[in-house]
């Protein structure tokens, strides 16, 4: 299936795949500095490829191009996908119990990948020092760390925003269950979603997502009619309250969409948008700063996610995003060969990717 631009659906999936695993590399080597002239410092003006982390910082010892923990757990996430033919909870959880647990201790410098995050280390100690269920070991952490590996459900139902909006709202609050970051994160799987299926990050992306919510497809919560103008006299909430108290999720991708082209509203360099939204890791700095790059270079991969890399403190997860948001944007074959060829494991990757993007399309086609 061709969608907007003559992109298919199966390009457009690998693209968001390999363009997330591809951010997250990227910030491998010159993740979490605060002190931008210590970053350039380190790295130079500009950094335009892989590199590898420094002696005593985060993820020392790693080679450039290799996965953080966060590329890790989207490649575990993919692989129960490939497997299940979608998202299967069980398959999902068994995998994280018998493949990932093993391998961390709950400290933060360990573990598989050089840096295990806030809501891995609660659930792996809910989980295996507790013996909690799954279901009962998520935390309050306000990170992207769902967001990063959910991107794969939501390419996976990208034309089923419902199958979406249920199977990443489950799976986020299998590690984080603040109403905000859930909300947060299903919004953002529901925009990757809508550029899987070739429309544009710009200022009509909300109306069309607050569509969706009408229709009953997204859980969220509304009572407005039109462009947020008042419900009618008498008129239900349509078509219920909804999981999540308020669509503002859904509301600010076109917002900033809007203030990329607006020519009167300018961040230069771009990289300097981590300075606007912020430099640390909450969903309401890095969400808001990818969907700006995103915006900005949506026919450009390079730009945004090397712009996103530059703008130091967690600029991992502002890639990663940010790749994921573009590649579904250029597809596969509008992301440079040297950033696919300067991964480690590129083959295996490329594999996966295309077993859950040609689900997707197949999904497209009715299967």
């Amino acid at each position: 299936m061709k969608t907007g631009n003559g992109i298919s659906t199966a390009d457009r999936a690998l693209g968001a795949l390999m363009g997330a695993f591809i951010g997250d590399a990227l910030a491998l080597g010159p993740h979490w500095y605060y002190d931008l002239d210590e970053l350039r410092a380190r790295y130079g003006p500009w950094i335009s490829d892989y590199t590898a982390p420094m002696p005593g910082h985060y993820h020392a010892g790693m080679q450039a191009g290799q996965s953080s923990q966060a590329g890790l757990l989207l490649r575990l996430t993919l692989e129960s996908l490939a497997v299940c033919g979608g998202y299967d909870e069980a398959d999902f959880c068994h995998r994280m119990d018998e493949d990932f647990f093993p391998l961390i201790d709950g400290m933060p410098m360990h573990g598989p990948g050089g840096y295990t995050s806030q809501s891995i280390r609660e659930a792996w100690r809910k989980r295996v020092q507790q013996g909690l269920p799954w279901g009962q070991v998520g935390g309050n952490a306000d990170n992207t760390e769902a967001a990063e590996r959910t991107l794969a459900i939501a390419v996976r139902y990208a034309l089923d925003p419902a199958a979406l909006a249920a199977a990443v709202t489950r799976n986020t609050v299998l590690t984080q269950t603040d109403g905000t970051v859930v909300a947060m994160t299903v919004a953002f799987g529901a925009v990757l979603g809508m550029l899987i299926e070739g429309h544009a990050l710009d200022a009509e992306i909300s109306a069309k997502l607050m569509a969706r919510v009408k229709a009953g497809a997204l859980p969220f919560h509304t009572v407005t009619t039109g462009h947020l103008q008042a419900p009618r006299a008498g008129e239900a909430e349509a078509p219920a309250a909804g999981r999540f108290p308020s669509p503002d999720a859904l509301l600010t991708p076109s917002s900033i969409a809007r203030a990329a082209h607006d020519p009167d509203i300018r961040i230069e360099p771009a990289w300097k948008v981590s300075l606007v939204y912020g430099m640390p890791c909450a969903v309401y700095h890095q969400f808001p700063a990818a969907y700006y790059l995103a915006a900005r270079f949506a026919g450009d991969f390079e730009s945004a996610v090397l712009h996103a890399v530059n703008g130091g403190g967690q600029n991992m997860a502002r890639a990663m995003l940010a790749g994921a948001l573009v590649g579904a944007q250029v597809g596969i074959d509008g992301i440079p060969a040297r950033f696919i060829d300067g991964l480690q494991e590129k083959d295996a990757l490329l594999a996966l990717c295309g077993r859950v993007a040609g689900q997707a399309a197949g999904q497209a086609a009715g299967a």
